[in-house]
């Protein structure tokens, strides 16, 4: 899945067009102007501000989340880079990876929950059984899901290993990802940090070890989804109004991750760092860690030409 610029392209095309800058800044741009356009358009029929209904609100927000990243990766990929996006569209590996994602995300978080419950950090005093799912589910899972981890994993952990290395990659997309959290309401420095660490470095991972976006979209989904609409915890510092269970917090903020919600406690970092770690060992055995700066050091990697710049 690694590009290679075309031998015979120019000096000014491998540096405007080619090169990994290049590219993720022309997938930026491509992102603001088809959401600037879908944005107007649906104002101009009068489906999105403050007095649209729930249901129209929930579908603007999908369609800008979904068709600006997809249409704008397949772009970069399919014009620029001139190839199939195979870690996009994964064909028949679409669904299975899509549902081994959801159980993933799931699992992570209510092992989360129930290290906190262990801990007497987190308790249920109630069930709210007639909850809405919907707009949960579709806006911060699926729509949040699949825009990020195109953003995160597809641009940005792609575009820098090929250019960096894995490390560079690794370290590089995890500390980004945590700190665009950073003017979320509640947030702080260590949520940041705890964000990079838990889901940074566990996505990042996750996607270097499977190449499948559809995977990571499934964890992030899920993850997003089991944390606020059926645990009750802030979703990033978003508060969760409506969730199935009632939760109750008690103890330190490092313990409970205080209003920012689980991704700021001790104990989902650990576990994300856990995972990642074994990720990582995962990676190390199959050989396919990408070497520091590739282009100069090695002249392929993984059966992969290494990309030229």
């Amino acid at each position: 899945m690694a590009f290679r610029t075309p031998d015979d392209a120019s000096s000014v095309k491998r540096r405007a067009l080619y090169s990994p800058v290049a590219r993720a800044v022309l997938f930026g741009l491509i992102v603001v102007a088809i959401g600037f356009a879908l944005r107007t358009g649906l104002a101009m029929i009068g489906v999105v501000g403050p007095n649209v209904t729930r249901m129209w609100g929930i579908s603007a927000a999908l369609m800008m989340y979904l068709l600006t990243s997809i249409t704008a990766y397949l772009v970069v990929t399919r014009l620029v880079e001139g190839r199939w996006p195979k870690e996009l569209l994964r064909g028949r590996r679409l669904l299975p990876d899509v549902a081994i994602g959801l159980l993933c995300g799931a699992a992570y978080i209510s092992a989360c929950a129930g290290a906190l419950w262990l801990a007497g950090a987190y308790t249920v005093v109630g069930v709210r059984p007639d909850i809405q799912f919907a707009g949960l589910l579709l806006v911060t899972g699926v729509g949040a899901g699949v825009f990020e981890e195109i953003v995160f994993r597809g641009v940005l952990f792609r575009m820098i290993e090929e250019g960096l290395g894995t490390w560079a990659a690794l370290l590089g997309s995890a500390l980004l990802f945590g700190f665009v959290h950073i003017a979320n309401p509640g947030a702080t420095a260590w949520s940041s940090i705890a964000i990079a660490i838990e889901a940074g470095l566990l996505l990042g991972m996750a996607y270097h070890v499977t190449r499948s976006l559809p995977l990571c979209m499934g964890i992030h989904a899920a993850w997003n989804f089991t944390q606020g609409a059926v645990y009750g915890s802030p979703v990033s510092g978003l508060p969760t109004k409506n969730s199935w269970l009632i939760p109750q917090f008690s103890g330190p903020e490092w313990l409970t991750g205080g209003a920012f919600g689980f991704e700021a406690s001790v104990v989902s970092a650990g576990i994300g760092l856990a995972i990642a770690a074994a990720l990582v060992l995962v990676a190390q055995r199959r050989g396919t860690l990408v070497p520091w700066r590739p282009n100069r050091s090695a002249p392929a990697y993984h059966g992969v030409q290494a990309p030229a710049t």
